[in-house]
């Protein structure tokens, strides 16, 4: 059990450091930006296109916090705080890649790898949650 949470917790530190680098290229836009490859394959979306803000905030922010929470929860072994944020962040995962795929057209590298992220801390969570320690 003590791997899974361990787990959980190295891939939100993952998860925070690329949320922090997504807010950090949104925030200052620094001439340099290793994300953007060419016209399909870019972070541009979420600096500063269409999925930029969600409801005001940057959506980047939603991660980052999102990370903490679940870093939190896997260090104190919450399961249902866990299994709650992981579910939240796996949906609002997939509204941004539909957001990007289908309507924008773009991929972002770091987003996807948030992504799979994302999926695996859902998939360990599940299995937190149906162990009995």
């Amino acid at each position: 059990m003590d791997k899974i949470y361990f787990s959980i917790k190295a891939l939100s530190i993952v998860g925070v450091i690329l949320a922090v680098y997504l807010l950090w290229q949104q925030i200052f836009q620094p001439a340099f930006q290793p994300c953007n490859i060419n016209a399909t394959i870019n972070c541009e979306a979420v600096i500063s296109g269409a999925v930029a803000k969600t409801l005001g905030i940057p959506t980047p922010l939603y991660g980052l916090i999102g990370y903490i929470v679940i870093f939190f929860a896997a260090v104190f072994k919450k399961k249902k705080l866990l299994i709650s944020m992981a579910t939240f962040g796996l949906g609002f995962c997939l509204w941004i890649a539909y957001k990007e795929l289908f309507e924008l057209r773009v991929i972002c590298p770091i987003c996807i790898t948030c992504q799979i992220i994302m999926i695996s801390v859902f998939s360990l969570s599940i299995t937190a949650l149906k162990r009995k320690e």
